[in-house]
């Protein structure tokens, strides 16, 4: 069996989503004939042993530590928030803006970037000791890449570049133009020698290939564990309850038409008010508190922060509905958050809200099945009339998710393709 190393700063069970794509290439490109070696920060929990995982410690750093300190892991959110800076969605401020030039000489080129130096020691360690046929790398953040990039030159081994997320193209891009425009140049010096480039989605690979090359650059979308769908079946709530996990990016991902809808539909006495359940898990926004207030909703909505994943997955699965929100931006139509695969597991109706070009997203729904995907309130309020319907009549809101179609999803594909483009770079 051939060998692999895979550099990505998270990794199960770290509880970051970012991890699961990772975990799932880890998981099943053994199926394909690849043995993978993990390289990954330091992990506060034991890692699955099913997984060779080595991990490198990553040094004190006085700026980054005091930035952790008191502003959390999002320096420039927690800035904002300590210092009473407009915290309202969207928003942007002069001290804003100053706070933010700050953080990015600070953070630059990447937050972890002390953390280049013991992981490329160690990575040097493993290449000398294994036979390495291919290093794949996984960002963000894009400190992995850099040294991969290090790794490929020095001992001439076939590099795939992964970008679960676009970088210096990243439609959330927040720094300024000025950083925008090194990062840019950082991007293609550093990609340049890569053998291959992956990224999630046609709509991101396009992109890629204006700055790499049409050759380089191919799609591995991101994908649900087989084993979670088969392990899915919990209890259905009582109440006809919607959730929502993940972040909100101050407001770029907006809830606002479901609250809207629910309101209005209450109005109308469509909707019993004593049925419905909205439920928020993940980073709490100040906004959220303000928009749920003004929909008259305070009575049915519960922000619960930052859970353990495994409770993550249980309040998936036992939904009614789950909600997924895309920024109503038209480079959004090309994104796969990884949050819809762990939707799919989970194997409940989805509502997707998001900019009305559609994209990838809306075509997965309707191909799977699994769900609507909108971008108007009127259509909105007409799925959620259906769905309570059928929750009234038969104690459940009904799934009607497509198995094949859903299959083509998992992780075990994505390996495949992965499999594939090592195969040939490995000969």
């Amino acid at each position: 069996m051939k060998k692999a190393l895979l550099i990505s700063y998270y990794f199960p069970p770290d509880p970051e989503i970012g991890g699961l794509r990772m975990q799932g290439l880890a998981r099943y490109l053994p199926e394909f004939g690849w043995e993978p070696i993990i390289l990954t920060k330091e992990l506060h929990e034991e890692s699955d042993l099913q997984f060779r995982v080595i991990q490198a410690p990553s040094p004190d750093d006085f700026l980054l530590n005091l930035l952790y300190k008191y502003f959390g892991s999002d320096p420039v959110y927690g800035v904002k928030k300590k210092l009473k800076i407009n915290t309202q969605k969207n928003k942007k401020s002069i001290r804003y803006l100053f706070v933010l030039s700050i953080a990015e000489i600070v953070t630059y080129p990447d937050i972890h970037k002390k953390w280049k130096k013991s992981l490329k020691i160690i990575g040097t360690d493993i290449l000398e000791k294994e036979d390495i046929k291919v290093i794949i790398s996984s960002s963000s953040p894009i400190v992995t890449h850099l040294v991969a990039n290090d790794l490929k030159k020095e001992f001439n081994i076939p590099w795939i570049a992964d970008l679960r997320d676009l970088w210096s193209q990243n439609h959330y891009y927040k720094y300024s133009f000025i950083r925008k425009f090194f990062e840019k140049k950082l991007e293609v010096k550093t990609l340049t020698e890569s053998n291959a480039i992956t990224t999630v989605s046609t709509y991101l690979a396009n992109d890629l290939k204006k700055l790499h090359g049409e050759n380089k650059v191919f799609v591995a979308p991101n994908g649900f564990d087989p084993k979670d769908i088969d392990n899915s079946v919990v209890d259905i709530t009582d109440k006809f309850t919607i959730t929502y996990t993940g972040t909100l990016y101050q407001g770029k991902r907006d809830p606002s038409k479901l609250f809207k809808a629910i309101n209005e539909l209450i109005s109308e006495n469509k909707i019993d008010k004593n049925d419905i359940n909205i439920r928020f898990y993940g980073k709490q926004e100040d906004w959220l508190y303000k928009d749920i207030e003004k929909y008259n909703l305070k009575d049915v909505t519960n922000y619960y922060g930052f859970v353990s994943r495994n409770l993550v997955v249980t309040k998936q699965r036992e939904s009614q509905l789950l909600l997924l929100l895309l920024w109503d931006n038209p480079k959004e139509s090309g994104v796969y958050t990884g949050k819809i695969f762990e939707y799919l597991a989970a194997q409940r109706p989805i509502i997707a809200i998001g900019p009305s070009v559609g994209g990838v997203v809306k075509d997965l729904l309707e191909e799977t099945g699994v769900g609507i995907y909108t971008s108007s309130i009127q259509e909105l309020k007409e799925y959620l009339v259906q769905c309570y319907f059928e929750y009234k009549t038969k104690g459940r809101v009904l799934y009607n998710g497509r198995r094949g179609q859903i299959e083509k999803y998992s992780q075990r594909e994505m390996a495949r393709t992965f499999a594939r483009r090592m195969d040939e770079l490995s000969r």
